[in-house]
């Protein structure tokens, strides 16, 4: 029976959260919204299923070179400016192999500030760890830098790499519907970054792998 409780107070209070978002974002009715929440709810999302821990990995060729690439992965401050969904990055600590950062995101219904702690290793590698976010247990990413096609300087492989866990199971069982979107928008927009910065690729981007992972903690 309190299983039961929790499992429908859990419910109400995602269908609260979901019902503003979709009025803040989209032009529906009052009617409109609720139906969309409870639909999301049935069909998505199951409280039952416990927290979880998500994980997005890719590998890709590009038309830049593995210092171009790391100079825009690495340009932590102009994250502001160019990535989606981020409102703020400011360097609060700099050296030559560290820095931090003060970040905040925002992308309905999620919103979160927090401390960056970042590895660099020119040109190879750029790490980045949340260390007191209020919102993930743990948020990690890495971006690894490799050399590309023999004929071609001006290109390299990306080993891209996200993995993080909400405090929140609301927030977790929410993640399944838009993560897989957000990373891909994420590494698309430094890439573009790139080619404002430098101009057009030598070679077009090419998939070599992906794989996205959940698994129970």
């Amino acid at each position: 029976m309190a299983s039961g409780r929790f499992i429908s107070n859990s419910n109400n209070h995602l269908k609260k959260t979901l019902t503003l978002s979709l009025r803040n974002n989209f032009l529906l009715s009052k009617w409109q919204q609720h139906q969309v929440a409870d639909y999301i709810i049935r069909h998505f999302i199951n409280p039952q299923l416990g927290s979880r821990k998500k994980e997005y990995n890719a590998r890709k060729l590009v038309g830049y070179s593995m210092e171009q690439m790391y100079t825009v992965v690495s340009d932590v401050e102009k994250y502001k400016e160019f990535l989606p969904f981020c409102n703020k990055s400011d360097i609060i600590v700099r050296r030559d192999d560290f820095l931090k950062a003060n970040l905040a995101i925002g992308f309905p219904p999620i919103h979160e500030r927090y401390t960056s702690s970042v590895t660099l290793r020119r040109p190879y590698l750029v790490q980045a760890v949340c260390t007191d976010g209020k919102l993930f247990d743990y948020l990690e990413t890495a971006w690894k830098f490799m050399p590309g096609l023999k004929s071609n300087e001006q290109s390299c492989v990306i080993d891209f790499a996200v993995s993080f866990q909400f405090r929140s199971l609301l927030y977790s069982q929410l993640s399944h519907l838009f993560f897989d979107q957000l990373v891909k928008q994420m590494e698309k927009a430094f890439i573009t970054e790139a080619q404002r910065r430098y101009g057009k690729p030598t070679t077009k981007v090419i998939q070599l792998s992906s794989m996205v992972e959940t698994s129970k903690m």
